[in-house]
């Protein structure tokens, strides 16, 4: 798939993903007591916009409609903060968004392999408090990070899906980490390019036998394979309230970004009961 952020930095997919990490860390901030976010293919962490790119249909189409939005609040505060002067210029990554919404008695931990990114990242986040950025394989570094102490916390998993085997990566990274730490919280995106591989991920996750949540964002119809037609996360222990909110957004946001010529789907799929909807 060659996913690199700079390039895809903004679109549809970003939206979507960053929409439901915000969520689930709202979600971790009910609660005083502190928690720890693991960030396993972290990147940057701030990318610059520049026309023409994928953005234009995502956070470039939601950004002038953003008072329209007041369940997105949080995102936009963010992105406020970062454009203020001369318009939609700067998108963040993960880490930013992260970064954010720490509490100070919260920590985050920032896993990259490729050393530029990673030097980028520690320039983008420099004097931050309770932030590690660690140059390592996230597949061979992520069990020895678990539990973390904090006991308390979310994985967030999104990886470059630049090799066919990583879906199968993705959900080893789930079997061997969610014992280790059977309350934590995962969040893991993957690309839905076609259904196969999918379908194949899904059935792994149920095997977990834990609780789990499937949530899709399509705005192509799946009739092209190997085009990017839609994304999804799933998320291991989900919060409270979580799915409530996400049926609320995602349908009409997913209309929104599809645009006239677009075919909008969201779907949820219960990964515990294997329950579809």
């Amino acid at each position: 798939m060659n996913y690199r952020h700079l390039f895809h930095a903004g679109n549809v997919a970003d939206v979507f993903k960053h929409l439901v990490l915000i969520k689930a860390l709202e979600a971790l901030r009910l609660k005083e007591t502190p928690f720890c976010v693991i960030d396993t293919h972290a990147g940057s962490g701030l990318y610059r916009l520049e026309a023409p790119g994928e953005f234009e249909q995502g956070i470039g189409r939601l950004w002038p409609a953003r008072a329209e939005w007041p369940l997105l609040a949080t995102y936009f505060e963010l992105l406020v903060s970062l454009n203020t002067r001369n318009g939609l210029c700067t998108y963040p990554g993960s880490p930013w968004i992260i970064r954010a919404l720490l509490r100070p008695q919260d920590r985050a931990v920032f896993m990259e392999r490729h050393p530029e990114e990673a030097a980028a990242l520690r320039d983008n986040l420099h004097g931050s408090r309770g932030i590690t950025v660690n140059e390592a394989d996230a597949w061979a570094a992520l069990q020895g990070l678990l539990p973390p102490k904090e006991n308390r916390g979310l994985v967030f998993i999104d990886p470059p899906y630049e090799k066919p085997d990583e879906f199968d990566q993705l959900a080893q990274a789930l079997h061997a980490a969610c014992p280790r730490w059977r309350n934590g919280m995962y969040l893991a995106w993957y690309p839905i390019k076609a259904r196969r591989p999918v379908e194949k991920l899904h059935a792994r996750v149920r095997a977990l036998g834990t609780e789990a949540l499937a949530v899709e964002l399509l705005t192509l119809p799946e009739d092209v394979p190997q085009r990017l037609n839609g994304s999804g996360v799933i998320i291991v222990n989900p919060p409270w309230k979580l799915e409530e909110a996400l049926r609320a957004l995602l349908p009409p946001l997913a209309t929104f970004l599809a645009g006239p010529n677009g075919q909008p789907q969201v779907r949820f799929e219960n990964l515990s009961a294997g329950k579809k909807s």
